[in-house]
């Protein structure tokens, strides 16, 4: 049996052969009324998922205009085959902390973590013309890119037990929570939603993390 990290090519292959043959019926619908990105005349893939206990893997595939992603799922063994297709949401699951009162440079310096991205009192947002940012933000999102709710949740709570003691100062300082963004596909309207597990819910409790969640969604209805 080969493992599955050294069938990465394989399970590459097989994916794009689902988005150029349309095989499922749901990739025919999704195609239907959006484009995936290419890049040298084929499909673009952000990411191989092999981390599932089931030996499965799934293959992200961007698409064009939008935030979130066309998903593949396909077993590894003993053959490779596509079992699931669905649109994966965007999803952005970070730990934010802000103050109008605290420095950035204090705010950082209360935990050993970094930051992944920061902006100061008086800077001007990004989108917002000459409108300023109030507050002193420091966020940490150590899983950007594509990936389920559950494994981004879990890859921050693990980071952040690593330094218990900052964290919690950020918390009753810097009003340091767990801010969650998702957009999902309009599709069919049925846009489904993340679980938190009993497991996740002890250890945001022990860091005394509160959850905020903002939802959207965008794209195009299926025809």
């Amino acid at each position: 049996m080969k493992p599955v990290e050294n069938k990465v090519e394989e399970i590459k292959l097989k994916a794009i052969e689902e988005i150029e043959s349309k095989t499922w019926g749901v990739t025919h619908q999704f195609l239907n009324v959006h484009q995936i990105v290419y890049v040298n005349d084929k499909p673009k893939i952000a990411k191989v998922d092999r981390d599932k206990n089931d030996g499965t893997a799934i293959v992200y595939f961007p698409v064009e205009g939008e935030k979130f992603y066309f998903a593949v799922v396909l077993t590894t063994d003993p053959e490779i085959a596509v079992t699931r297709i669905y649109v994966e949401p965007y999803i952005s699951v970070c730990f934010s902390t802000m103050s109008e009162t605290i420095d950035l440079d204090k705010l950082a310096d209360m935990t050993a973590l970094k930051a992944t991205s920061t902006w100061k009192k008086g800077d001007l947002k990004r989108i917002g013309g000459t409108v300023q940012h109030r507050v002193n933000r420091f966020r940490i999102e150590p899983n950007p890119g594509p990936d389920e709710f559950e494994d981004k949740m879990k890859m921050l709570l693990e980071l952040l037990e690593t330094d218990k003691r900052g964290v919690t100062e950020l918390v009753e300082k810097a009003a340091g929570y767990v801010q969650v963004a998702i957009e999902f596909h309009n599709g069919n309207t049925m846009l489904g939603g993340p679980n938190i597990s009993k497991e996740t819910i002890k250890r945001l409790a022990a860091l005394n993390l509160e959850i905020d969640f903002d939802l959207y969604v965008g794209g195009k209805f299926y025809k």
